[in-house]
């Protein structure tokens, strides 16, 4: 093969690679950043109902919050220390970026990165289509 295939062939399989784990990370850390995001939207919705007339609607929205907090703890923590195969994850991860970053550079490692985030959030925004 010539050294431009190998190296083709090289970056799919991390690329793939960072995917992989990548998306076995977000999908416990995620849990995470929606809660600040709820914590906040709760927060502006109890300023925003003074007079109490959705109150039942904020009290399911605290459920909803409660319930997904539980998930995300039990997803990363077991006895109050974080589980090991959610190290080993980032641990990998971790591996993963130093591989691209020799392999590829540092351009390279932003290019995956970047590539990434465009498509979560192409797939984000084509399921919003899809519902409408």
């Amino acid at each position: 093969m010539k050294a431009k295939d190998i190296k083709s062939l090289k970056k799919r399989y991390l690329v793939w690679l960072y995917k992989s784990v990548r998306d076995e990370l977000d999908r416990v850390e995620r849990k995470f950043t929606q809660l600040d995001i709820d914590r906040f939207i709760l927060n502006e919705l109890n300023k925003s109902d003074k007079d109490k007339a959705v109150s039942s609607f904020i009290g399911q929205f605290q459920d909803y919050i409660q319930n997904k907090e539980n998930s995300a703890l039990s997803l990363k923590f077991e006895n109050k220390k974080i589980k090991p195969e959610y190290l080993f994850l980032s641990f990998k991860l971790e591996a993963i970026e130093k591989a691209i970053y020799k392999e590829l550079g540092k351009a390279g490692l932003n290019q995956i990165k970047g590539l990434y985030e465009k498509e979560m959030i192409k797939r984000i925004l084509g399921e919003r289509e899809e519902k409408v």
